[in-house]
């Protein structure tokens, strides 16, 4: 329990320090609008709270039947919105599980943070470790993933507070092959990676550097490696997602901001929170779900997810 609470505790500072203080200006986070000739949000539509009573929020994963899946960080937890807005807890002893995704067989993927590892639940609750060491040595703290057409895995590995024992030297950005037979470093020198997503057409893979407040974009090689990384906008981020325009949510602050495949703002979304993840969902993936310390929120779009 008290690692439990170190951790909490650890994310909360690095929540504070990261989107919270003066020299980002993010506590209010930029003001709210968009550029353009229309606004991606629905017309009318605001910000609505759709659960509350979390402690550290994160995560959000949508099935292919309407269902948003979230996590609480300390309370160790995967939980799920149904629909007709029902709240229920699906997984309890999570290890800490932060970022969700679904695969194509409906499989839900979690990174544990304090598991230190990646694991699979299937349909019927069956857990299976995916990924726990890479050469011999145990991950810090798995934090987000995207899984690829192929079924690759590719996920973040930062650290927030300490671990013991601290077996890798970096924090960096891995690959599960297709098939779950190996692990491999693809990415390195980025001073905290956190969220992390990639193109539908399996091309382009972003990454949010947390601790250096950039988000880079690489191309994905024919085997999964990483190559041609470069600056996508100098603003971190924790979690993110796309739209099918191609158009990346970002967020932190009390807003989600958006920017174009160029890197070109398109808008601000401001939101009653500080935001920590983000992700589609709906039948129609229309609804933008927008996870906060507390509370999880629901935006009606004008557009779909990727």
């Amino acid at each position: 329990m008290k690692e439990v609470l170190r951790i909490y505790l650890s994310l909360i500072l690095a929540l504070d320090v990261a989107f919270c203080v003066p020299a980002g200006a993010w506590a209010e986070g930029p003001e709210a609008g968009y550029v353009g000739p229309v606004s991606l949000i629905a017309e009318g539509a605001k910000p609505v709270k759709v659960a509350d009573g979390l402690t550290f929020g994160e995560g959000p994963a949508a099935d292919g039947h309407g269902n948003v899946f979230f996590t609480d960080i300390p309370k160790q937890t995967i939980l799920k919105l149904s629909p007709d807005g029902e709240v229920s807890v699906v997984r309890e002893k999570t290890g800490g599980a932060n970022g969700l995704m679904f695969d194509k067989e409906g499989d839900l993927y979690a990174c544990e943070m304090f598991s230190r590892r990646v694991t699979k639940m299937s349909r019927e609750g069956e857990l299976t470790v995916v990924a726990e060491r890479c050469d011999g040595k145990r991950f810090n703290m798995p934090n987000d993933l995207w899984i690829d057409a192929r079924g690759g895995i590719y996920f973040t590995d930062p650290i927030y507070g300490d671990v013991d024992p601290r077996e890798m030297a970096g924090e960096d950005v891995y690959y599960v092959k297709p098939g779950q037979k190996a692990v491999v470093r693809v990415a390195d020198g980025l001073v905290k990676p956190n969220g992390i997503i990639g193109t539908r057409d399996g091309r382009r893979l972003y990454v949010a550097d947390h601790g250096g407040d950039k988000t880079y974009v690489f191309d994905i090689e024919e085997d999964g490696a990483l190559a041609n990384k470069r600056l996508f906008v100098a603003r971190g981020s924790d979690g993110m997602t796309l739209d099918a325009e191609g158009n990346i949510y970002l967020t932190g602050g009390k807003n989600v901001e958006v920017f174009d495949s160029s890197g070109r703002k398109r808008e601000v979304i401001a939101v009653p929170e500080t935001t920590t993840n983000v992700a589609f969902g709906g039948k129609e993936r229309s609804r933008l779900y927008i996870t906060c310390p507390n509370a999880l929120y629901a935006l009606d779009m004008r557009v779909q997810g990727q």
